[in-house]
């Protein structure tokens, strides 16, 4: 990732502060499989004894399954082409808010996905949880 010339770099922490925000959201969630990308960031320890801490399992797939991922690399799809691709940021802190909202109000909020029957993913959560 680049930004202004400037390579930053995915330190651990990082995953482990997005799975603390999403388990403070949730309240707790039960029986949940946590499936993450080959990526060094997600093998850390911090991360291993954060899942144990909160009864969570792990799932990685396998090398060259690219199936397992499908939804996740559809993700950072639409996160390029709708907030990045064509912008310039002037900091990191500007990407990390932008990026931020995006997720946070417009793709989880509003943005219909086929895979959640035409729901949002806020909406079909909502549902399956009532």
């Amino acid at each position: 990732m680049l930004i202004n010339g400037e390579q930053a770099i995915i330190k651990h922490p990082i995953t482990c502060d997005a799975l603390q925000m999403a388990l403070w959201r949730r309240k707790r969630p039960e029986n949940v499989i946590i499936h993450t990308v080959r990526g060094g960031q997600y093998c850390s320890s911090d991360d291993n004894t954060l899942l144990k801490r909160h009864n969570l399992r792990g799932s990685m797939s396998a090398k060259g399954c690219g199936y397992d991922n499908a939804c996740v690399e559809s993700f950072f799809h639409s996160l390029k082409v709708e907030c990045i691709h064509g912008e310039s940021f002037a900091s990191r802190e500007i990407m990390r808010r932008t990026v931020f909202n995006y997720i946070g109000c417009d793709y989880n909020r509003w943005r219909r996905h086929s895979a959640c029957g035409g729901l949002s993913p806020e909406q079909f959560e909502n549902h399956n949880l009532a």
